[in-house]
């Protein structure tokens, strides 16, 4: 068993995570469009073109982490050495430079391209390493429900205190504001990693990796297990439809809804809608088969986002109820969907006879980032599609076309979601049987 301690720890590198995440997630693309002064297009052409750029290294990142060891292990050691740069550079990423607008330009592709190759070293192998805290099924749901009630503690930290902080440290310029706000959460991101290196210990030990096995044989053993391509499939549309409603909903907020000052409210609302969720995601997951759990609170998701498309502008507080519940159930999957990540990392291991957890979690997080590289891009796309333009009223076709987007089009992806999950076997009584009796799908 893992004790709570060390749970509390672990979950502790993926609040770290979320702060820069989140961060990103929620404020990037606002900072770019109303702040940093790019284009909704320009937006979208580096968010697709970094983040894929970013995607195609996690296998090779995952691949390393396999060729890993060290007296630290196989995967904390990359959280020792890399918590410092990575904090640095998020400082980085969100510093408004006095250039020109080619110069600016050059400059986010370059400052964001680091951010994602840096969050990548990091969190691959974090991501990694609970699926080496433990073996046991059901003890592997309750690591990853803590480890998301922390991430989500700090998305909520994020999203309560970022623009505040903004407006506080900047005192009238924006641009210095995010630049302080990042160094703050920066530095508390950075003690985070840290002390989930210090508190966290790898026991479960997979087959140890042939030291000359090529790396382009590991890719073709895991993209010839149909448990890894349903998976890969489904992440991708499902990162595609949240990150789609998570850019949106600032924009949402401030045009659709007309309330630009309940903007922190709005996102931090739905922000601890996500943590309980994911805090009784164990708890369901003993009750409900897991992979069953998973498909139908996707389409519980889905219809909460079809509901939202029919709430009037003024009706606020519905809308943040509607946006509330589809954090609260959305999330709930996840812990189960990382749970699911460990047992395929074990399942093709075992089938490959060699160790390839950090190859399935890299490959997986790859179409995860796919997924948000779509989902960004997209987003900030149909901006310019809208003929959206920054602060000032919209048109009200331009208002009605982003709660489209918010609404329907991610309800649509959720929906694809459960239907893809069908084809996902390994549940909780294949898991048991294929330990039994060692034998391939």
């Amino acid at each position: 068993m893992v004790s709570v301690r060390e749970k509390v720890l672990y979950g502790l590198g993926d609040t770290a995570s979320n702060i820069i995440f989140q961060t990103v997630l929620l404020f990037l693309a606002y900072f770019y469009t109303d702040i940093y002064g790019l284009s909704g297009t320009m937006v979208g052409v580096l968010f697709l073109t970094v983040r894929i750029f970013d995607a195609v290294t996690d296998p090779l990142m995952g691949a390393l982490t396999d060729r890993t060891h060290t007296r630290y292990g196989q995967f904390r050691p990359y959280i020792l050495w890399l918590a410092v740069p990575f904090g640095v550079i998020s400082v980085v990423a969100f510093t408004t430079p006095d250039f020109s607008q080619s110069g600016k330009i050059i400059y986010a592709f370059i400052t964001y391209g680091l951010l994602m190759a840096a969050y990548t070293a990091i969190n691959i192998p974090y991501s990694a390493l609970g699926g080496v805290l433990s073996s046991d099924i059901n003890e592997r749901v309750s690591i990853q429900s803590y480890r998301f009630v922390f991430g989500m503690l700090g998305g909520l930290f994020v999203t309560a205190l970022t623009l505040p902080m903004v407006d506080w440290l900047g005192q009238g310029n924006k641009a210095l504001g995010y630049q302080l706000t990042m160094g703050v959460l920066s530095t508390l991101g950075v003690m985070f990693f840290l002390l989930c290196f210090w508190g966290t210990r790898e026991r479960h030990q997979p087959v140890r990796h042939p030291k000359k096995n090529q790396v382009w044989k590991d890719v073709r053993a895991l993209f010839t297990n149909s448990q890894v391509r349903v998976l890969c499939t489904a992440v991708t549309v499902l990162m595609t439809a949240m990150i789609l409603k998570s850019t949106l909903a600032i924009y949402y907020v401030k045009y659709v809804l007309g309330r630009e000052d309940f903007i922190t409210w709005f996102i931090s609302i739905g922000m601890v809608g996500n943590i309980l969720g994911c805090a009784l995601a164990s708890r369901v997951s003993r009750h409900i088969e897991k992979v069953t759990a998973y498909r139908y609170l996707q389409y519980i998701s889905a219809l909460l986002c079809l509901g939202a498309y029919f709430v009037p502008s003024n009706q606020w507080i519905m809308a943040t109820l509607l946006y509330f519940l589809w954090g609260f159930f959305l999330q709930m999957a996840t812990p189960m969907l990382w749970a699911k990540m460990a047992d395929t990392a074990d399942y093709c291991s075992s089938a490959a006879n060699k160790n390839l957890t950090g190859m399935v979690f890299s490959t997986i997080v790859f179409f995860i980032k796919l997924g948000i590289a779509f989902g960004g891009a997209f987003a900030s796309g149909l901006l310019d599609v809208f003929q959206y333009m920054p602060n000032v009223e919209q048109q009200p076709a331009t208002q009605q076309q982003i709660q489209m987007a918010f609404t329907l089009f991610p309800a649509v992806g959720f929906c694809v979601v459960g239907l893809l999950m069908n084809k996902y076997h390994l549940t909780h009584d294949k898991i048991h049987q294929l330990k039994a009796q060692s034998q391939p799908l």
